[in-house]
């Protein structure tokens, strides 16, 4: 069964997130993954942070695309049970590959915690896009998760010559744990303490609080913010203007009803 695909942007995002069913929006997943790989090839990469929507992401990429490659970034100060989990789950699949930047930041994110995560997350995320030559880099980023990821759209160009591909966009954070049940997919033991979303050690705290990202850069200016990596630019620019790049210009239902081709896209 096909699922159509309506436009999701602007104020039509919320009432798709609403008013798609679970089935809906994984099938919607799935045919948008479809795409990207059908025009980008293996250029088209999955960044996986081992959180559990970009699980549900990796999931649903290798059920699209068997031989999807991925890249996770981690850093020093990841919690134990994070790095095993992660070894564990490279172990288990060498498309996935590790980046980790060598620099030493001390105690940085007690004092710039911007600076540290620029240093730890978000140049490592450009290495990978430059090393793994992307294209098109897909996330698991939701827009019901926090304040900060309420205007991205499935399909965004915030970077000259790169697509960002965010096929889960429209899931409710129930029908992430849903998916995850359902499809038994292995999760960081870390959630079964109370964690709703998980990063370094010393910026990640359990809060009740009902924003899942509350619990990120608690008592900091970034307090439930971004590392970085969906707001800067990920590629080295030459004589780009970037104001002049439209992130709302490509939609989904015209790129699955393939009025919009590679070509298109990239110089879009």
């Amino acid at each position: 069964m096909s699922v159509s695909i309506e436009k999701a942007d602007g104020e039509n995002l919320k009432e798709l997130v609403d008013s798609l069913n679970f089935y809906e929006k994984v099938e919607r997943a799935k045919e948008l993954l479809a795409w990207s790989f059908e025009k980008f090839g293996d250029k088209s990469v999955v960044a996986n942070s081992i959180g559990k929507d970009s699980l549900v992401v990796w999931d649903l990429a290798k059920k699209v695309n068997p031989n999807v490659r991925g890249f996770i970034v981690t850093t020093v100060y990841k919690p134990p049970e994070t790095i095993k989990f992660m070894n564990d789950l490279v172990a288990e699949d060498k498309n996935l590959k590790v980046y980790k930047s060598d620099k030493d930041v001390g105690e940085l994110y007690k004092t710039d915690p911007d600076q540290c995560c620029q240093i730890l997350k978000v140049e490592p995320v450009r290495e990978a896009v430059k090393d793994m030559d992307v294209e098109c880099w897909i996330t698991g980023l939701r827009c019901t998760e926090g304040r900060t990821r309420t205007d991205f759209k499935e399909i965004e160009q915030r970077d000259h010559g790169l697509i960002k591909l965010n096929p889960i966009l429209l899931f409710k954070e129930r029908e992430i744990w849903q998916y995850l049940a359902l499809y038994q997919v292995k999760i960081n033991p870390l959630y079964g303490l109370g964690y709703r979303s998980l990063g370094c050690a010393p910026c990640t705290v359990i809060t009740t609080d009902e924003n899942e990202r509350a619990g990120r850069w608690l008592n900091t200016s970034k307090c439930g913010g971004e590392c970085g990596i969906h707001t800067q630019p990920l590629k080295a620019y030459t004589d780009v203007d970037l104001n002049k790049i439209d992130p709302t210009a490509i939609h989904p239902e015209e790129v699955l009803a393939g009025e919009i081709s590679k070509t298109d896209v990239t110089d879009r």
